[in-house]
């Protein structure tokens, strides 16, 4: 998608509060004894609240309003009756539809008691994430995106997934531009669009760095089994920088 008026930024910025919020409230819920699918169960209902369609479920027939992953499952879990615990590392995905318009969002959190290990590599998600953010400028490269997170990870000795990329959204779930990557590409040679919609979403490990099939055609581990944070989200280039649109306040 690429913003042109006024009115695809205002459906923009509804659909990217919609998941914002969404994704807050799921994280504030998680608690020990929780199953995935009853955390997945509070996520449809506050999307519906809203008018809001999940988005993965709608594109591609998955079986869940939202990705749930547990470490070490890293990406696209498929909510169950996996029961949460004190320690567990999830990340959750909220993606949806509102109006015709997509927004995409995630973040990975911990339940406490939280390992100073686990704390760090939590905070350094996200700024690897806003690293990336930073770079983003009508007409900048999108390699810089990757160069940007790729310099952050290798200062504090993280490793990245390379095999899960970020990508254009808004029209659709996944759209042009397709698999920006956030690691150093030599061989990514397009530009950032002014008023371009996409995400920018790394995944930050100590260790592992390719996302492997855990067989249920939808599941995603950690390679190494090393833990691993993903934070994401749904930005506009703009001539000012990036302009995100999944901050719950927005």
């Amino acid at each position: 998608m690429t913003i042109s008026n006024d009115d695809q930024l205002e459906k923009l910025r509804k659909a990217g509060r919609v998941v914002a919020r969404t994704l807050a409230a799921m994280g504030e819920a998680l608690a020990p004894g929780m199953t995935t699918k009853e955390l997945d169960d509070r996520g449809r209902a506050l999307l519906e609240a809203e008018g809001a369609r999940p988005a993965p479920e709608i594109t591609y027939g998955f079986p869940g309003a939202t990705c749930i992953s547990v470490f070490p499952q890293i990406a696209h879990g498929v909510p169950g009756d996996r029961r949460l615990a004190a320690g567990d590392l999830v990340n959750i995905d909220v993606s949806a539809e509102l109006d015709g318009t997509f927004a995409d969002t995630g973040a990975s959190f911990v339940i406490p008691p939280v390992p100073q290990r686990l704390r760090r590599l939590c905070r350094d998600g996200r700024r690897a994430l806003w690293a990336g953010i930073r770079t983003v400028r009508p007409g900048a490269p999108l390699a810089r995106i990757g160069e940007a997170v790729e310099d952050f990870a290798r200062r504090g000795r993280y490793s990245l997934i390379r095999n899960l990329a970020s990508h254009g959204v808004g029209g659709a779930l996944h759209e042009d531009p397709t698999a920006i990557p956030t690691w150093r590409d030599p061989q990514e040679r397009r530009r950032i669009a002014k008023g371009a919609v996409f995400t920018i979403e790394p995944f930050l490990s100590l260790g592992s760095s390719w996302a492997v099939d855990q067989g249920d055609g939808w599941t995603l581990l950690a390679d190494s089994g090393k833990p691993t944070v993903q934070y994401e989200h749904t930005l506009v280039a703009t001539e000012r920088g990036a302009l995100v649109m999944t901050l719950p306040s927005r």
